[in-house]
């Protein structure tokens, strides 16, 4: 089962306990869940709308919250919940990321983190039961669109800093994000830290059947949009394990004044650092002069990181980048036996190929000509189906 996230007007903790609920999370369930944290606060749920849209609301109110919590106070806390196991799992690894955020923004160890707003009983309960909440619908794994954030500057304990605020920018870093709508934070630390530490992957909806949605609603209700975020949960429909993405973002860089060495390790290097593909393509350049296109296919949350990669590794000065769709089969292994060894072979429902690197290793060690190692795998796969 899979759940996505449609951040367009940001993420906080609160929208997406409720968003969970109205996906068909039991809200019963969940408030006994957060309960048993002893807490002492009391929880409602509600239908509101939001530029016309229903979405429900979640409210936790608490008579008094302590000024400071560290992370291990927080961690026991959960662990002495009654809860189940994955809930408490899930829930340590979100304050995890938080605490190292707090802490690489603040310049201090992880065990001197004080949680302000984030260790707040609002914010715990809100982690927990967003936890709570995947685990009652069953999903298996988070997948989230390209996140808005805000814009202008919020208050916190800290004084008044800019959105993201650091913690939050810390979190998201590498993932795609935006701003858009009115100048304020759209997306809490909290929110930043579900994701980041839960999330699969970042950017288009994956292939999946939705089988139910639902709509959590924040405090303020924009003109410019309607402050929501939204979750469809449903069934994955890929089921190839190779890090697919139906959406690939598209780097290319034209190349003159470069070696063909430096071009090489380019190439391997962002291989190395995530890229799906990268080709060097032949081109007769201005002042005909013989150059390279350098075009490289990486996932969107990969695309900046490999960008840097680019300009620090060539002498590229520029490149440019664009969105592009591709459809993908699914592939499985297969293995099997020829008279020089066992290969592996890619299969895929209208095509396949004998694994490049285990006939290479067969050919280097026996001196039989590669060609004549692919063919016989591919004759003993054929024979097998």
């Amino acid at each position: 089962m899979i759940c996505y996230i449609d951040a367009f007007s940001g993420l906080a903790g609160d929208m997406l306990v409720a968003a969970l609920a109205d996906a068909g999370a039991d809200r019963e369930a969940t408030t006994i869940a957060l309960k048993s944290l002893a807490t002492e606060g009391e929880f409602a749920w509600e239908q509101v709308k939001r530029r016309g849209m229903a979405a429900a609301k979640f409210h936790v109110t608490v008579n008094e919250t302590p000024k400071h919590r560290h992370l291990s106070g927080i961690l026991k806390m959960i662990a002495a919940a009654d809860l189940p196991e994955p809930v408490k799992t899930a829930s340590g690894r979100v304050f995890q990321a938080l605490g190292e955020a707090e802490a690489i923004a603040h310049g201090i160890s992880i065990e001197k983190v004080h949680f302000h707003e984030v260790g707040a009983v609002d914010s715990i309960c809100d982690i927990v039961g967003i936890c709570m909440g995947l685990h009652l619908l069953k999903v298996d794994k988070i997948y989230c669109s390209a996140i808005n954030v805000g814009s202008g500057t919020v208050n916190t304990e800290h004084g008044v800093l800019p959105v993201p605020a650091p913690a939050t920018a810390r979190l998201l870093e590498g993932k795609p994000i935006y701003a858009r709508g009115p100048a304020l934070e759209l997306t809490t630390p909290t929110g930043a830290a579900i994701v980041a530490a839960l999330a699969s992957g970042f950017g288009p909806m994956p292939p999946m059947s939705i089988t139910s949605i639902g709509y959590g609603a924040g405090d303020y209700d924009f003109k410019e949009h309607a402050n929501i975020v939204r979750v469809m949960i449903g069934k994955g429909t890929e089921t190839t394990t190779a890090p697919e993405t139906t959406t690939v973002s598209v780097i290319e860089a034209n190349i003159d004044d470069a070696s063909p060495q430096v071009i090489g390790w380019a190439t391997e290097k962002l291989m190395e650092s995530g890229a799906l593909d990268a080709m060097v393509i032949p081109a007769q350049m201005k002042k005909n002069r013989p150059g390279v296109l350098l075009q490289v296919i990486a996932p969107p949350e990969k695309r900046e990181e490999l960008i840097s990669l680019i300009f620090r590794e060539t002498t590229t000065l520029g490149v440019r980048f664009y969105n592009a769709e591709r459809r993908v089969q699914t592939r499985d292994w297969v293995e099997v036996t020829t008279s020089y060894g066992r290969i592996r072979v890619k299969a895929a429902p209208d095509g396949f190929a004998p694994e490049y690197e285990d006939a290479r290793k067969i050919a280097t060690a026996t001196g039989v000509p590669l060609k004549q190692i692919l063919a016989e795998a591919a004759h003993e796969y054929l024979k097998s189906r």
